[in-house]
């Protein structure tokens, strides 16, 4: 549960991150159908191809701002990319809203606070598989790892 929620977090960052692409373009403007977009549009974005035409267009418009830097991309933050959109689509619309307000709740946090969060999130990703495991499935009173806060995450992710 602890990796689709940072999963959730990740995605909803890069959807997040994405929208400054469309600053540009007005808020009126229709985001195109699946059957309109172009096949390096649709290759990225294949992991939400079954959902594309029901999601909201402020969904759509980032995500296809996302599409849109895609090429420039290493391929490590290709696949990465790739990954999160893929991890996002699997997640239930209940957990993707939870992992929006865990967002929006770690962005409220104070600069030091999230400097706080972010070292646990890195000592817990330097632990063995096997470790974070155990931490996922402890119970939800036992110390837990700390969802990764907003600013861990670079401009442009390294690969997984």
């Amino acid at each position: 549960m602890a990796r689709a929620v940072f999963a959730a977090l990740i995605a909803a960052w890069l959807v997040l991150a994405a929208s400054a692409g469309f600053a540009a373009q007005p808020e009126t403007a229709k985001p195109p159908a699946w059957a309109e977009l172009n096949p390096q549009q649709k290759e990225v974005l294949s992991p939400v191809a079954q959902e594309w035409d029901s999601l909201p267009a402020h969904q759509r418009k980032r995500l296809l701002g996302v599409a849109k830097r895609y090429p420039k991309m290493t391929p490590q933050q290709q696949q990465r990319v790739q990954a999160q959109i893929k991890d996002w689509a699997k997640l239930t619309p209940a957990q993707r809203e939870q992992a929006r307000k865990k967002y929006q709740k770690l962005k409220q946090l104070p600069p030091e606070k999230r400097q706080e969060v972010k070292k646990k999130w890195q000592e817990y990703q330097q632990l063995p598989e096997e470790e974070r495991a155990k931490l996922r499935s402890a119970p939800a009173g036992a110390s837990r790892p700390p969802a990764a806060p907003p600013d861990a995450v670079p401009a442009n992710p390294p690969a997984r």
